[in-house]
């Protein structure tokens, strides 16, 4: 058996989600070929056949890779095993090594369903909680210097809803008490990051809930939607606290790997090929409202590689937004260093000093805040422009620190032509040769620390040919799997699916997918859930998921396919009756039954919608004049 086939039994399925999460795709493959982006997917030439056009695609959204020549695809970890020639258990060690995750390897782990509970519950609790919140801002008598504080930031009603936006009472028993209400635990709430315990070694001192007192509420959420934290902006002065406070980190809270406002702006990054990247929840706020959709902020913290990356997956390209004054141009050049490394393109706005993207919005509009953006300066030119104007030009001693600093940061550009024109325009600045600078990033890159390590190449099981399966089965699995609407809708048919069963090959692949029921909105969860199914049902299941649209309505699909599997199964139970009544010797009874049998079949058949041609097709018949390009692709790839 091969080397996947064990794999839930040696490492997890949440730790092979974990892994997968951890680990950007393009940012992997990128790391072993040349990748150029291609609208919102990137494009190289196949590493696992010779090809002179490149048909190898990897697509971010999805965090899988396909390649239309010779078939190869799959996740990260799928990637590693064939580019490496590692079994599966190596390759998710690997990539755990690279993100530096320490793996849980058991034969079971008998917490893991409670893990998933208790995240599930944190999960529910924030975002009960952000509504709780909300209501307390836009309906309690108390949160009327929170109403006010918003309307004197050009705010309203409109704003806070759209935000969810709210206010954590003064009296922090009021909120204990409203969590008491919804059943939530104290255990749960300390977990949350929102009250802890009065006395670590005295359960029954109670609990304290005054971290976010008498604070504006802004709720902050995954890529995918969920509250996850949140940051509350102080309202009355208090030098003992600070303007901001942030949830502390949960299990279900990062924060280094959060930008805020990205759920919302990863789809307006696609369209725009630029991503605003501002340093607060306001600022990144503000932009939205004003129709810059593709903004997200810093969370208040040091940018770091995981945002870097993060931002990687929906565009090339980043327009820094800090504040004007000198922090905020010390908070730029850190940040232009992580999104370097990561291989984007940098170019940074020039608000006026002491402005922030929503002092300059209120104030000057945002038209003006377009043209700022439009004229946004590569950051060589930024920062070597500024460095002019603070005299550091003035001395030898001046432009030798600058040259010795620029080299630094020339160095961390992980693009090597991108690199070298930057190297020209530095060197131009500073009337130097683009060869000293390049003798100079050399000297920074000599020696650099590496660590060697043996992997053990195990040797792989025999190759296993696919588990069948009627292409509308895995149509609808494909849907499962990449839609919550369709996989909701799904899971609801178990006595149709039974039903057709007998008559449709790889039912029991389809069952198995909404019996595990994989978040389509996590590629994570999906790929560490196709990890660990055996490698006959992983190849069936994946053949073509790819071709899927985006953009499909899942739930309408799902609809259709289901009904067309309905009357392909009622024609293969019809005609198996029929083969039947043809054979000699059959007793009365049984001829009394199968023409039974037949008439029901024939009845049940007559009630199908008339929409569909019940012909083995995927595509309803009244859908193929007009039939989107991708389904073209699917059937023809498939069928």
């Amino acid at each position: 058996m091969a080397a996947r086939e064990g794999t839930m039994a040696q490492i997890p399925r949440e730790s092979v989600e974990q892994v997968l999460q951890a680990t950007d795709i393009v940012d992997l493959v990128g790391s072993y070929i040349q990748l150029k982006r291609a609208g919102s997917t990137f494009k190289a030439n196949c590493p696992f056949h010779t090809e002179k056009t490149p048909s190898f695609t990897v697509n971010p959204g999805m965090q899988r890779y396909h390649c239309f020549g010779c078939g190869a695809g799959g996740d990260a970890i799928s990637f590693v095993r064939e580019y490496e020639n590692l079994p599966f258990t190596e390759a998710v060690r690997k990539l755990a090594g690279r993100a530096g995750i320490v793996l849980k390897e058991e034969a079971d782990d008998p917490f893991a369903e409670e893990k998933r509970k208790r995240r599930g519950r944190l999960l529910d609790l924030h975002r009960e909680a952000a509504k709780y919140f909300h209501e307390k801002l836009m309906r309690d008598p108390a949160a009327a210097h929170a109403r006010e504080y918003l309307k004197s930031r050009g705010y309203g009603a409109e704003m806070a809803k759209r935000w969810l936006v709210g206010w954590m009472p003064a009296n922090e028993r009021e909120f204990l008490e409203w969590v008491r209400s919804k059943k939530f635990t104290g255990r749960e709430l300390c977990a949350s990051g929102m009250a802890k315990m009065n006395d670590e070694r005295n359960p029954r001192a109670g609990l304290w809930a005054g971290l976010f007192r008498d604070r504006l509420m802004f709720p902050v959420c995954n890529e995918l939607g969920d509250v996850i934290a949140f940051s509350g902006r102080q309202l009355k002065e208090d030098k003992r606290s600070g303007k901001y406070v942030n949830s502390p980190e949960t299990p279900v809270f990062k924060k280094s790997q959060v930008l805020f406002g990205l759920d919302r702006a990863k789809k307006p990054m696609l369209k725009e090929k630029a991503a605003v990247l501002c340093e607060g929840q306001l600022d990144a706020i503000a932009c939205h409202e004003a129709g810059v959709e593709h903004a997200v902020g810093v969370q208040g913290t040091a940018f770091t590689r995981e945002q870097a990356r993060k931002l990687r997956r929906y565009t090339e390209q980043v327009l820094i937004c800090f504040d004007g004054d000198r922090a905020g141009l010390e908070k730029a050049e850190s940040a232009f260093k992580e999104l370097a490394a990561e291989g984007l393109t940098v170019r940074v706005v020039e608000l006026p000093a002491g402005d922030d993207p929503d002092v300059f919005l209120k104030r000057d509009g945002v038209e003006a805040f377009r043209e700022l953006l439009d004229k946004a300066k590569d950051f060589f030119d930024f920062k070597l422009a500024r460095a002019r104007l603070l005299g550091a030009f003035d001395t030898a001693a001046g432009k030798a620190g600058l040259l010795t600093d620029c080299a630094e940061t020339l160095s961390l550009i992980s693009d090597g032509s991108a690199q070298e024109v930057q190297i020209n325009v530095v060197a131009t600045y500073l009337q130097t040769s683009s060869t000293v600078l390049r003798d100079e990033i050399r000297k920074l890159k000599a020696n650099p620390r590496r660590r060697v390590r043996e992997e053990k190449v195990e040797e792989r099981g025999p190759v296993v040919a696919p588990t069948s399966v009627h292409r509308i089965v895995r149509y609808l699995c494909h849907l499962a799997l990449r839609s919550s609407a369709a996989q909701g809708f799904l899971g609801e048919q178990s006595e149709t699916l039974h039903e057709a069963a007998p008559w449709i090959e790889g039912v029991q692949l389809l069952e198995g997918v909404l019996g595990a029921a994989p978040d389509p909105g996590s590629p994570a969860a999906v790929n560490a859930y196709l990890a660990g199914v055996p490698e006959g049902d992983r190849k069936a299941l994946t053949e073509g998921i790819d071709e899927l649209s985006d953009t499909v309505d899942g739930l309408r699909e799902a609809e259709e396919a289901l009904e067309i599997l309905s009357g392909v199964a009622l024609q293969r139970r019809d005609a198996a009756i029929k083969a039947e009544m043809g054979q000699p010797g059959l007793s009365r009874e049984r001829m009394v039954e199968l023409l039974e049998q037949a008439k029901e079949v024939t009845r049940l058949l007559r009630g199908m919608d008339k929409r569909f041609v019940f012909n083995d097709e995927i595509a309803p018949s009244t859908y193929k004049a007009k039939e989107p390009e991708w389904k073209k692709k699917w059937r023809e790839k498939n069928g």
